[in-house]
């Protein structure tokens, strides 16, 4: 096997057309190429997924059994392949109990900083709570004025079922004679002593009484010092002994004068109903049930009934069905009953729900005065949350709101009361990653801790370091996983895979400059490097021009896509292929074509000011209707909370009334002071990367609606009109022709306890999806099997005649999607693909829906290559002169150079951003020194001119 090269031979992996490579190991190597044209078929499909399997190979037997339904690549021959890790543009995390600190570890080692040098204080007092011993006790009384004069006491401990003369035998016996009480001290050798009466007080009683052991002096400097330490330790020895565990030192002759109180136990003397707990690491785990909140169970929220989904638009009237929860049919006695309170109150029915007095809403909301209210009706219904409608009935009309118990730290409070310079843990935790780094550069410890801490501290800073270099360092570590970009998610992976220090190991990414800004984009390539120099194979499938001149060798995939697609065009280092005649050896070479001609921003536009969530703090912007808009700035400046927290939701408020919060449960949403220009637009539309389907059975040509065209050609062929077939036959999302074995998915899914579940072609239909009578019926000789085979630009050929197909097919042409195929399962489209398909679906229905709209995209570019890209800005100044705005957030320079308007934001990264840095022409903010954008944009504006 080849020590120095990854052999690979006739690989053959979807349209990999037999191609045979030599990939250098130890080295940094790019693969880039047209979409579709075979990146990822190569680097994940064949070499990693070779990697995952032989891993498998070397697992249990129970393991194995699952091999022979995993396919095997397509390939002959795979030599010199080191054990491999796949970072994927994807966030595969779901939960909420997943955080940044704990898909990082570093949470982790916080816990064991906090349990190994954690010093706990008591909320009542502040003072740090920790166990007393006789030295520590003995030192605190030594450091007194000198001439103190003081008594050693232990607390009597008490019982019922001892009474006062058996404690005065008791005490008698063991040598004690004298106790003090809060008006002095008493003597137990006194006659009488027995009998409660002629002492003048009931030992057994609720006062507290300290029991004397000795009475001393603090001694001079210049006297015996030892002698009197040695008395003083034997003293509070025997008080902690006989205390159970309490020693108090009296400063005067009563038990209410002022004194030092000493404990044994984890609790505060001065507050012992105060509850401590010994701090281990599981006490500060919000996954672990000892160390969560009790209340949110470590979610740090709760779920509380809101009235704005309870009464989702104010502008309705209780008649007209203002009070949502009671719309449903079954409760048509509650609608009755609020329109007589309504009555009852003199509260009009007709009005609308925002001009009803508030004391009569409150009443309908909370109830009162002989009337249940609406939330106290929904609580009533949790009786019966065993029966699925009503939770998800319930569920309608709550949304997360911050735990009130830990104020959305997760912990239980006695996790809080345990400091490191006096943050606890869930302070610390919602720290930015920059801010918490340079927190622990200047944290004090004494010299103790900080031998104890070292290894944890060194670990510590390697982790954050390694986020903060892959441009993460605007993360808090409390922000929840689920909540990140496929990029963010990919670049913590990153950094894991950097703090693991593994070496020989072959890493596979997938874009990893996507959502970043070409700032970022150096320090990222940089820790590729240091990758590769700590021993690694790092393969990247990558289009950045920047990261593919950082290569040590570039593999070129062409010359087209899908089935033009396939082969190797060019393989060597970055200035051969700069001279290569290939679409991205002639993309490098390509002069800076001047800017195309702009258009007018003086018109109508939208106007939205005093922004504010996260780190935006009163931010205003402006977006110029009818053009293209794009919103830029570093990774973390507010970009994604601007524009789809903010602006979205407000769009969306605005123009479908606040029902419309319903479908954005759990999400963020941020307050702003005004909203100016929504008029002028009918409708918004978030074309985001999220999946167009989570099933098999969703794919594209069901997404642009060109399936049923597809089913109707078929069903119009003579044998299925012979056997009766209806365009339903040709069908698998319904029985009929669909294989019922698989549902019509074609696959099935098969759990893998050990790895991530593997979907398998299905052993009945073998994958086809349909019954095999079904695929009897063909034109031009293929079935419907074979025709969701085809390639969008092979079908377009097949159907030439099918004009109203041909136009739906070639929307998807035109957004760069011609390699997909018809049938390609929605869950292996990229997000990038995902947004290029919502993009093609917009086209084809454009001229169905009338009416302005804004388009907001989310770096569309993510999977194109340069003349792509630009292919891409085509398409969008298409909807733009349909009447359209398209509202962009982007990093690629070329769409930023082609922005009609540009809304930059930083200038750095979570609190060092959420302000607007520049606003106007691309060639405006080029000139603003404090822009990061503006200085790359300078040398392009300048190209553009010199063209």
């Amino acid at each position: 096997m080849s020590k120095q090269r990854i052999v690979v031979r006739n690989a053959r992996q979807h349209n990999l057309k037999g191609i045979d490579l030599d990939l250098p190991r130890r080295a940094l190597v790019v693969v880039t190429g047209p979409s579709g044209s075979g990146k990822s078929s190569l680097a994940f499909d064949t070499i990693y997924a070779e990697g995952q399997r032989r891993y498998v190979e070397s697992l249990s037997t129970y393991a194995k059994q699952f091999l022979d339904r995993m396919e095997k690549p397509a390939v002959d021959l795979v030599e010199g392949i080191s054990p491999a890790v796949a970072i994927e543009q994807k966030n595969p995390t779901k939960t909420s109990r997943s955080t940044v600190g704990t898909a990082t570890e570093v949470h982790d080692y916080l816990r064991l900083l906090w349990a190994r040098v954690g010093r706990t204080y008591c909320p009542e007092c502040g003072r740090e709570v920790r166990p007393d011993t006789v030295q520590s006790a003995t030192d605190a009384v030594l450091a007194l004025e000198p001439g103190t004069r003081f008594t050693v006491c232990f607390p009597l401990p008490r019982s019922a079922r001892v009474d006062h003369p058996t404690i005065v035998e008791n005490l008698k016996a063991l040598g004690f004679q004298r106790v003090l009480a809060a008006d002095g001290a008493l003597r137990l050798d006194e006659p009488g002593a027995e009998d409660p009466e002629r002492f003048g007080r009931d030992l057994a009683g609720p006062a507290e009484l300290l029991v004397v052991i000795d009475r001393l002096k603090v001694p001079a400097a210049d006297d015996d010092v030892e002698a009197f330490r040695g008395r003083l330790a034997d003293s509070l020895g025997t008080a902690f002994a006989e205390g159970e565990g309490e020693a108090v030192v009296v400063l005067g002759g009563s038990a209410s004068d002022r004194a030092l109180r000493f404990t044994e136990r984890f609790r505060c003397p001065e507050h012992p109903a105060a509850a401590f707990l010994d701090p281990t690491p599981r006490l500060f785990s919000f996954n672990n049930p000892y160390g969560s909140c009790r209340r949110c169970t470590g979610f740090g929220a709760v779920l509380e009934y809101d009235e704005s989904l309870i009464v989702p638009d104010p502008s309705r009237s209780i008649a007209d069905g203002a009070v949502d929860p009671w719309e449903k049919p079954r409760y048509k006695k509650q609608r009755k009953r609020l329109v007589e309170l309504a009555r009852e109150k003199s509260a009009d029915p007709k009005a609308a729900w925002a001009s009803l007095p508030e004391s009569f809403r409150r009443l309908v909301i909370d109830g009162g005065r002989g009337f249940k209210g609406v939330i106290p009706f929904l609580r009533s219904r949790e009786e019966k949350r065993y029966k699925q409608y009503i939770r998800v009935y319930l569920r309608q009309y709550q949304s997360a709101r911050e735990c009130p118990d830990c104020g959305g730290s997760r912990l239980r409070p006695e996790a809080l009361h345990v400091r490191i310079a006096s943050r606890d843990i869930g302070e610390v935790g919602a720290m930015p990653i920059t801010e918490l780094r340079a927190w622990l550069d200047t944290l004090e410890l004494t010299e103790h801790e900080r031998g104890i801490a070292a290894s944890i501290l060194r670990e510590l800073h390697a982790r954050l370091r390694f986020l903060d270099d892959v441009g993460l360092g605007y993360l808090t570590l409390d922000r929840q996983t689920r909540t990140l970009s496929g990029g963010e998610a990919q670049r913590i992976s990153l950094a894991n895979s950097l703090g693991s220090s593994l070496v020989d190991t072959l890493y596979v990414l997938d874009e990893p400059t996507i959502g970043l800004h070409p700032r970022d984009n150096d320090r990222l390539l940089a820790l590729l490097e240091q990758l590769r120099d700590g021993g690694n194979s790092v393969l990247v499938v990558e289009h950045d021009p920047a990261a593919i001149a950082r290569a040590d060798h570039v593999v070129e995939m062409g010359p087209g896509s899908g089935e033009r697609g396939g082969t190797v065009v060019f393989q060597g280092s970055f200035d051969a292929l700069r001279g290569a005649e290939t679409a991205t050896g002639e993309y490098l070479r390509a002069e800076q074509a001047p800017a195309g001609k702009r258009r007018r921003v003086d018109g109508p536009r939208l106007v939205l000011s005093g922004a504010r969530l996260h780190n935006l703090d009163g931010v205003d912007v402006q977006v110029p209707l009818n053009t293209l808009t794009v919103v830029t700035g570093v990774s973390g400046s507010g970009k994604s909370t601007l524009v789809h927290d903010v602006l979205f939701r407000a769009l969306e408020r605005e123009l479908e009334g606040a029902t419309s919060a319903k479908r954005h449960l759990g999400e963020p949403v941020g307050s702003y002071g005004a909203l100016e220009g929504a008029g002028h637009l009918e409708s918004v539309v978030l074309v985001d990367q999220s999946p167009i389907g989570r099933t098999p059975r969703s794919n594209p040509v069901t997404y642009v609606k060109a399936f049923d065209r597809i089913r109707d050609v078929f069903a119009q062929q003579p044998l299925a009109r012979e056997r009766g077939y209806t365009a339903g036959t040709f069908s698998f999302n319904v029985k009929g022709g669909r294989c019922e074995a698989c549902k019509g998915d074609g696959v099935v899914q098969v759990e893998m306890l050990f790895m991530a579940d593997v979907y398998v072609p299905c052993d009945m239909c073998g994958g086809s999806r349909y019954k095999p009578e079904v695929l009897d019926v063909r034109i031009k000789g293929r079935s419907i099997r074979d025709v969701l085979e085809l390639t969008v630009d092979e079908a377009i050929r097949f159907f030439i005649r099918e004009d109203r197909l041909g136009r739906m097919l070639w929307q998807l042409q035109q957004v760069g999607l011609g390699y997909l195929r018809l049938g390609q399962p929605a869950p292996t489209l990229s997000g990038g693909e995902a947004q290029r398909m919502k993009i093609a679906r917009e086209l084809v229905t454009a001229g169905k829906k009338g009416g302005r709209r804004l388009y907001i995209l989310d770096e569309p570019t993510t999977g194109l290559s340069g003349n792509e890209t630009r292919t891409l800005v085509g398409v969008l100044e298409r909807l733009i002169d349909a009447g359209h705005t398209v509202l962009v957030i982007e990093h690629n320079l070329e769409v930023i150079r082609a922005a009609d308007w540009l809304i930059d934001l930083g200038p750095e990264a979570g609190p060092g951003g959420g302000r607007v840095v520049a606003l106007g022409r691309p060639e405006d903010v080029a000139e603003v020194a404090e822009s990061h954008t503006g200085r790359y944009l300078r040398e392009l504006v300048a190209a553009g001119a010199a063209a």
